[in-house]
């Protein structure tokens, strides 16, 4: 079928009046302005009558936001060659500080792909404020969208400084090098404590007897994190006290390889090395630990290392 096409060539002109007009003015200069009826409401965008009644309304205008208020939204994933955006964006009835009536406008939340699903942070109550073209001409689009207020920054963050092991993290540290888990015994509660650290907890008594355990553990507890962490492979991410068998305390670890929401305790896991061209004496050697596949310890058999 051939497509139809209604269109005013040159575009349609018209007269907008004294209140439209005063709007549109201001939106050039990069303000918004609304107007008062009788009843002393303000009407933003302005219009020559009272929607409530049909009365004129004054000669009053009053300068409204910049600050704005999301009253709701329409997220559109899938933007449309005649939308403002490439890309994903809202489309919202935003009521700025100030006026008693709410504007259409488009709503930039940020950088999304398309098909992308609505952040987090959009939502009703969001405050927002508008965005102008560098070049206005008096319309409406001069606002190019409305964006949420800054409330959040990441301010770079980064401390160096050099760690001296100790003697028996210095040997721990050899062992990973190596690929092997050290710990030491408890002379006394003959606990193996790994990482050796030279000292039970416990007794506080020195200890010096080496003990290799295996890199086959079981999740004691845990914390799913959903902050990014770079040694994270995504997030979120689960970050768990995992109890080497060999081992009488537990070592805190990255579990991967499983989603975050399927993590639980007794999960039997093991120790995914990097390849062994890239190790060092650093505990990083053990990207992190994967389900192993085996059946779950019983919690009776772990609630004692919790």
């Amino acid at each position: 079928m051939p497509n139809h096409i209604l269109e005013f060539p040159g575009g349609y002109t018209r007269s907008v009046g004294p209140v439209i007009g005063r709007f549109l003015s201001e939106l050039r200069d990069g303000r918004m302005v609304g107007v008062k009826t009788a009843e002393g409401r303000v009407i933003f965008p302005p219009t020559e009558y009272d929607p409530a009644n049909g009365h004129a309304v004054t000669e009053e205008f009053v300068e409204v936001g910049p600050l704005a208020t999301v009253e709701s939204y329409a997220w559109v994933g899938e933007p449309l060659p005649s939308h403002p955006f490439d890309r994903p964006f809202a489309w919202a009835l935003v009521k700025p500080d100030g006026a008693d009536t709410a504007i259409l406008h488009a709503l930039d939340v940020g950088e999304y792909e398309r098909g992308a699903k609505p952040p987090k942070r959009l939502k009703v109550g969001l405050r927002v404020r508008p965005e102008y073209k560098d070049e206005r001409v008096g319309d409406i689009s001069d606002i190019k969208a409305f964006r949420p207020e800054v409330t959040m920054i990441t301010a770079p963050n980064r401390l160096e400084f050099d760690l001296k092991p100790g003697k028996a993290l210095d040997r721990f540290l050899e062992g990973i090098a190596d690929g092997k888990l050290l710990g030491h015994r408890c002379p006394v509660c003959a606990k193996v404590i790994v990482p050796m650290k030279g000292l039970c907890p416990k007794d506080g008594v020195p200890t010096s007897e080496e003990v290799e355990v295996s890199d086959v553990g079981t999740v004691t507890t845990f914390a799913v994190n959903n902050l990014p962490d770079p040694r994270a492979p995504e997030v979120p991410f689960v970050s768990a006290y995992i109890l080497l068998d060999g081992a009488d305390l537990p070592m805190l670890a990255l579990v991967a390889g499983i989603p975050a929401d399927q993590v639980r305790m007794g999960m039997r896991v093991k120790a995914a090395w990097k390849p062994r061209e890239e190790w060092g004496r650093t505990i990083t050697n053990i990207r992190w630990f994967e389900p192993t596949g085996e059946a779950d310890l019983p919690f009776e058999q772990i609630e004692r290392y919790l």
